[in-house]
């Protein structure tokens, strides 16, 4: 009796269906952490700018209103080697602010805009953009 040990179709199709939902779970969880990768670039920018305008402000007396007033590199537009642009002032006047590219910035592109903010005392608040409504002041991710 010669028994042929190989494996059934059935057995082969549940296996790659089962490699095929890992892969997917683990290619969603390997974009969330790149994201967040990118978000913390972000956030140090944010420190860096932030400690200008304090520095700003030391000097000159007021807070500074525009980003090109102070001495730091961070893209104003969304340009091809950043995956945020920054402004000053932001948002209600007193803090700065990041926004992730949905178009123009480094690929890959976000699909979705979300903005960050760091006030001039520190705190952190954020916004979600989704189809052209915002959702603000949600806590942020990152």
């Amino acid at each position: 009796m010669n028994k042929n040990s190989a494996f059934t179709l059935l057995e082969l199709i549940v296996v790659i269906v089962i490699l095929g939902i890992l892969a997917t779970l683990g290619f969603t969880q390997y974009n969330s952490i790149v994201e967040k990768g990118r978000a913390a670039e972000a956030k140090a920018v944010l420190g860096t700018i932030l400690h200008a305008a304090r520095a700003y402000y030391l000097e000159k007396g007021v807070w500074p209103s525009s980003l090109s007033e102070l001495t730091v590199d961070a893209p104003a537009s969304c340009t091809s080697t950043n995956y945020f642009h920054y402004w000053v002032p932001a948002y209600d006047g007193n803090c700065v602010g990041a926004g992730r590219c949905t178009s123009g910035g480094k690929t890959p592109n976000a699909t979705r805009e979300y903005r960050m903010y760091i006030r001039y005392d520190g705190s952190w608040h954020g916004s979600w953009y989704w189809d052209g409504s915002a959702l603000t002041d949600v806590a942020p991710y990152w």
